[in-house]
C-alpha cells in the first residue's frame, strides 16, 4: 500500500471573504478546515497530515485538529508569501519514508474520500494525478475586451485538489522552480515543469473551493442535499 503525506494549504489571506477567515469559517458549526482534514483522516493510505497556515491561525488549526480527533495530524507550519512557498515549508516536514505527496486546499471541505483514494491510485501509476471535472460552460479567450478564440469545450477541465505526486517527482519540480525563480499557483505545474504528464482523475462538482461568502451558503446547501439523498428523501 502507498504511504501518503498530505499537505493542506491553509495560508490564504481570505481577501474576498469580507474579513472572514475561510479556513475557520463554520459549516453547520464545524470549521471548514476540519472537514478537509477529516476527509483524509478516514483513508488508511494517509499516514500524516501537515497544514501550512498564517502565523496567527496556527494555534487555532492545532486546536481544531485535536477537537475533531485528527490522529494523523503531524503539525502546522508557518505559511510563506505565496501558496508555493507555504507548500514548500510543509514539504520540509514530510516523513522520509512516504511515497506520495498529496496537496489539498484547506478551503475545499467537501472533497469525496473515494475520489481521493482513486487519485492516490492514479498518482502511484502515472506519477502525478489531480481531481478534475469537465468544464460546463463555453469558454472564450479574449484580448482588449474582444473574443480571440473559442476553445473546444470537450478538451477543457477544471482542476481541483488534492493533486498527488510521487515524492521524488514532486521534489524535482520544487527544486526546478527554486533554481529558475518560478512561482506557480497550481502544484501540477511544478510536476509538468519537469516533464511529468498529469493524469486527471474523475471528481464531482461538489468539491468547491470556499472563496467568497456566497460559497459558504452553497456548501451548506450541498451538505443538506447530500444528507437528504442519504436519508432517501
Amino acid at each position: 500500500m502507498e504511504s501518503v503525506s498530505v499537505i493542506i494549504a491553509a495560508g490564504g489571506s481570505s481577501q474576498r471573504m469580507e474579513g472572514v477567515n475561510k479556513q475557520l469559517a463554520l459549516l453547520r458549526g464545524i470549521p471548514v478546515i476540519a472537514y478537509s482534514m477529516m476527509a483524509f483522516e478516514k483513508l488508511e493510505e494517509v499516514h500524516e497530515i501537515i497544514t501550512a497556515a498564517r502565523a496567527e491561525d496556527m494555534g487555532a488549526i492545532e486546536d481544531i485538529a485535536r477537537k475533531y480527533g485528527i490522529s494523523k495530524f503531524a503539525g502546522c507550519v508557518r505559511g510563506g508569501m505565496t501558496r508555493q512557498e507555504s507548500v514548500v515549508n510543509a514539504l520540509r516536514e514530510v516523513s522520509r519514508d512516504t511515497s506520495l505527496i498529496a496537496v489539498h486546499d484547506g478551503a475545499r471541505p467537501l472533497v469525496n474520500p473515494e475520489f481521493i483514494r482513486q487519485c492516490i491510485r492514479d498518482a502511484a501509476i502515472f506519477g502525478g494525478a489531480a481531481l478534475a471535472v469537465p468544464v460546463k460552460d463555453t469558454i472564450k479567450q479574449a484580448e482588449g475586451g474582444f473574443v480571440t478564440d473559442t476553445p473546444d469545450r470537450s478538451r477543457l477541465f477544471i482542476t481541483q485538489t488534492p493533486q498527488i505526486f510521487k515524492k521524488k517527482l514532486y521534489f524535482d519540480g520544487v527544486n526546478f522552480a527554486g533554481e529558475h525563480g518560478l512561482d506557480f499557483t497550481d502544484d501540477c505545474q511544478l510536476a509538468e515543469a519537469v516533464g511529468v504528464k498529469i493524469h486527471l482523475t474523475h471528481s464531482d462538482y461538489r468539491n468547491i473551493k470556499i472563496t467568497t461568502p456566497e460559497d459558504i451558503a452553497v456548501a451548506e446547501a450541498i451538505i443538506s442535499f447530500s444528507d437528504r439523498k442519504d436519508d432517501g428523501v
